[in-house]
């Protein structure tokens, strides 16, 4: 079957979330080769003068307060870039005062603004990403006009990352728009309606579902994506492949396994800080017997190379 977000086709309908610190382009990179759908990158200002690595083709977020600097951003990139995606999301205290992402969802005449702009800078595909608000179907309305997808989390600025995700509010928004429909935040919140169900149609508790025949990998319920896809286009994986870029190959059916010593070579050859090498041997550890103790070694590294030997061959 062929999936398509306008002229762009994609392998599958799993799709790397817009994560701001995992997603560096050695991660994107293992992502793609355990088998996922397209990769995004985190949160880029196009006022930013900082080289980006593209080697991924991926979709590209976009983030700000006006359209200043979004067209000559997308000209000087637009080659390497699969998509555009501009963020209407973040619900960070850093996006509260400089009112942007989630923050802009009052602003329809700067949001028409921004996406006209874009729209006019490529001929590549546009999203958007938004978050659940009393505002958010009218923009996903409005966005029609110049996106060809749109991402919805739903849950509230309040809730930030964490609580139950209003299901049914991603529903309404899939309903009332004519475009492909990227659902978000899983699988933590995941409501009933979309839980497993014994033969008789009653809700598996989550720590049943695997014997009922759930095909898990570490602790994520890939039935989960399997469901949400009956109900959306794509479906967008974020923490839980937070050190985890497998669950790619799970979801995809793929046999290939990557690791961090994958991750590390790609490190090197795009010249990684030190301290983002850390943080991601960090992630890698999730799941692994001996997590504990090679956190605490990881901790006291000081080098790449003592990363390296902590980390060995896993």
């Amino acid at each position: 079957m062929e999936y398509k977000i306008k002229n762009l086709k994609l392998k599958n309908r799993f799709l790397l979330a817009p994560m701001l610190e995992p997603n560096d382009i050695a991660f994107r990179l293992l992502c793609k080769k355990a088998g996922c759908g397209l990769t995004w990158t985190g949160m880029v200002s196009p006022l930013s003068k900082q080289k980006m690595d593209l080697d991924d083709k991926p979709a590209v977020q976009l983030f700000g307060n006006s359209a200043r600097g979004i067209k000559s951003f997308i000209k000087k990139y637009d080659k390497d870039v699969s998509l555009w995606d501009f963020n209407l999301g973040c619900p960070s205290k850093l996006s509260r005062r400089l009112s942007y992402g989630a923050f802009m969802h009052s602003d329809f005449e700067m949001i028409e603004e921004i996406l006209k702009t874009m729209r006019e800078a490529t001929k590549k595909p546009i999203s958007i990403k938004l978050r659940k608000s009393g505002q958010a179907i009218e923009i996903a309305k409005l966005a029609e006009k110049y996106v060809d997808a749109i991402g919805i989390h739903a849950r509230t600025i309040e809730q930030g990352y964490s609580g139950d995700v209003d299901y049914d509010f991603a529903l309404k928004l899939k309903v009332a728009v004519g475009i492909p429909v990227i659902y978000s935040s899983v699988p933590k919140g995941i409501p009933s309606q979309i839980q497993g169900k014994d033969k008789l149609g009653q809700t598996l508790p989550s720590a049943q579902m695997a014997s009922a025949g759930a095909d898990k990998v570490g602790n994520v319920n890939v039935g989960k994506y399997r469901k949400i896809l009956k109900d959306f286009n794509f479906v967008f994986v974020g923490r839980e492949a937070i050190g985890n870029p497998n669950i790619f190959s799970k979801l995809s059916g793929s046999e290939l396994r990557v690791g961090f010593k994958d991750y590390l070579k790609l490190a090197k050859k795009y010249k990684l800080f030190f301290r983002q090498i850390k943080y991601q041997a960090m992630n890698f550890t999730k799941g692994l017997e001996d997590a504990k103790n090679l956190r605490k070694r990881l901790v006291e590294a000081k080098s790449v190379g003592d990363i390296e030997r902590v980390m060995g061959k896993k």
